[in-house]
């Protein structure tokens, strides 16, 4: 798309005001990456992190580089978000979640209109871990010893911060 285009396109979406939409701008208006940010409750910098990891994030960018999101790519960046910090999905687990199940899932999921599964255990994706066995007597007592000994380096530490300084 030529640059000329996308700042027609721009234009034109700037122009579309909705008086019933907050912010006074209609619901296929673009918006701004501050506009976007605001929106999800996201800074602009984890905005364009996003846009480095997901290339399926692609604003039109205008002079300046300025960036103007569609309404899809609204819908997009706040379905990441939702599997990102709500359903606590890693960057490597959204990006297999976009390429198994699609953009379309993914605006689906941030409009509210699909629910993601819980993601997937490690152990379960490498497929290779044996299953966890149950802590026999002696490697219990051994855990519990170790425990021991660490909350007694905590309670010394804790020691040392609260005794006045004695140089001063």
């Amino acid at each position: 798309m030529s640059s000329a285009l996308a700042a027609e396109i721009v234009r034109l979406a700037d122009a579309v005001v909705d008086v019933g939409e907050p912010g006074g701008k209609g619901a296929g208006a673009f918006r701004t990456i501050g506009e976007v940010a605001e929106a999800l409750d996201v800074p602009q910098h984890v905005l364009r992190f996003w846009e480095t990891r997901f290339g399926q994030i692609r604003p039109l960018k205008r002079g300046g580089g300025r960036r103007y999101y569609r309404p899809e790519d609204v819908d997009l960046v706040a379905g990441i978000r939702h599997l990102l910090y709500v359903r606590r999905y890693t960057i490597k687990g959204a990006q297999r979640v976009l390429k198994e199940s699609g953009v379309r899932f993914v605006q689906a999921v941030g409009r509210g209109e699909a629910v993601a599964a819980a993601p997937r255990l490690l152990e379960a994706e490498a497929g290779s871990a044996p299953p966890r066995a149950a802590l026999d007597e002696a490697d219990r007592a051994v855990l519990e010893a170790a425990l021991e000994d660490l909350r007694a380096c905590r309670a010394a530490l804790a020691g040392l911060r609260a005794a006045p300084d004695r140089d001063a």
